[in-house]
Parts: C-alpha cells; sequence; structure tokens
C-alpha cells in the first residue's frame, strides 16, 4: 500500500513541503526494490528520515568536518582522484558516498553519476538512489527481522543518531500499521 502524504508528515513532521515533493517519488522506489510492508517501509523511512534531516538534505553539508576530510583519499570509497572526497560526498536521501557508490548506482539507475554526481539532489533519484543502496545491502532481510541495529551500522558505518532513527522507527510502525 502506497505512503500517504499525511502518513509520511505524522512520521517525518519537519519535513513540511518536501513530503508532498516526496511522497510520489519514495513511493515509486519502494515498489520498485520491494521495500513493502508495514516492517519494511518503517525501517526504511526511519532510515532516510534520519540520514535526510527528516527530506530537507539530499547533499551532506560540507565544512568539512575532520570526518568528511577523511573522505579524500579513501580507497574503500574508491576516491582515488584528488577531490574526490567533496566531489562524491553524500548524496540522496540515504547519503551515497564516495565515487565506488556512486558508480555502482549510477549503473543500477542508468545515470551517469561520476560525471553528474548532483542528479542525486533531484528528487526522484535521491529516492531511487536511497531504495537501490537498501535493496544492493539486503536491508530488507534485515527490516523483517526487525534488526534495526544492524541496518544503521550498513547505512551509516556505526550507530551514529541511533535513538533518533529508533524513534522514526518506532513511530513509522504505529502510522504505517
Amino acid at each position: 500500500m502506497p505512503i500517504t502524504e499525511q502518513q509520511l508528515l505524522q512520521i517525518l513532521p519537519n519535513a513540511g513541503r518536501q513530503a508532498g515533493v516526496f511522497v510520489p517519488v519514495l513511493n515509486t522506489a519502494m515498489n520498485r526494490y520491494g521495500i513493502v510492508g508495514t516492517a519494511r517501509a518503517a525501517a526504511f523511512i526511519a532510515q532516510v528520515g534520519h540520514e535526510s534531516g527528516q527530506l530537507r538534505y539530499v547533499r551532506e553539508i560540507w565544512g568539512p568536518t575532520a570526518q568528511q576530510a577523511g573522505y579524500e583519499g579513501r580507497a574503500d570509497l574508491g576516491n582515488t582522484v584528488k577531490g574526490d572526497g567533496s566531489k562524491y560526498r553524500g548524496r540522496g536521501l540515504i547519503q551515497i558516498t564516495g565515487r565506488a557508490n556512486y558508480a555502482a548506482c549510477g549503473e543500477a539507475l542508468g545515470l551517469d553519476l561520476i560525471n553528474q554526481p548532483e542528479l542525486l539532489e533531484h528528487p526522484q533519484y535521491a529516492a531511487m538512489s536511497a531504495a537501490w543502496f537498501w535493496s544492493a545491502n539486503g536491508l530488507n532481510t534485515l527490516a523483517d527481522a526487525g534488526d534495526l541495529t544492524k541496518i544503521t551500522r550498513r547505512i551509516n558505518g556505526g550507530l551514529t543518531g541511533q535513538a533518533d532513527r529508533q524513534a522514526l522507527y518506532n513511530k513509522g510502525l504505529k502510522v504505517l500499521a
């Protein structure tokens, strides 16, 4: 069942007008990647809600912070060319990060994200890239098991913002039930 704008705003009240922009593209992306049913949808919305500041940010705010400066030259992210750290900063609703992830996402979605990384800032690609990442990392299975901690580790690399993610998830389970 598609998520309504009202439901999205109940889960992500700070989304404001962005809820209306993102509802159709989220529904399309979630449907395409099998993110259907209460458990999966609640976990997905909680994670993209946290990662995007409740749909307000589709591009990582750049300092660069010490952590962001660390993206430069990180082979595990495929950042092998000078400037890759900033060029391939987190984008989309789940913050796709690094040249290698942009290349894989672009291939899956039929987009040239290496030369046009800013495409992930467009609502339809911001949502589709998040759903692609979710699927590519086996997160439906973890959502079915209710394992929000493992989901967060796969998305974030750690447990940053876990309390917020958990609160959004709990709200999502109630709203979408």
